[in-house]
């Protein structure tokens, strides 16, 4: 459903990762809102997305987040920096 019977616009995914953190937070505007709902409702990736960070959430905001072993957590930073590399060229 739509806000005041307008249509959904449709998004992209790279624009739904950008508002998730809101989303789950009620912090976007209803018209937003809409757009993302139907975007989560078509996009199985995004979806396991918002899962992913709702779980991330449960964890770290019930205290059972843990410390990720040395090599584990080096492996991870360098992916993220090779990541954050390629989105600046």
């Amino acid at each position: 459903m739509s806000v005041l019977g307008q249509k959904p616009i449709e998004i992209d995914c790279e624009a739904v990762w950008r508002n998730i953190s809101d989303y789950l937070d009620k912090e976007v505007d209803p018209q937003l809102r809409v757009n993302l709902e139907a975007h989560f409702k078509d996009c199985a990736h995004c979806s396991a997305i918002l899962d992913g960070t709702r779980n991330v959430l449960k964890l770290v905001g019930d205290g059972r987040s843990f410390e990720l072993p040395a090599k584990a957590s080096k492996r991870l930073y360098a992916k993220l920096d090779e990541h954050l590399g390629r989105q600046k060229s």
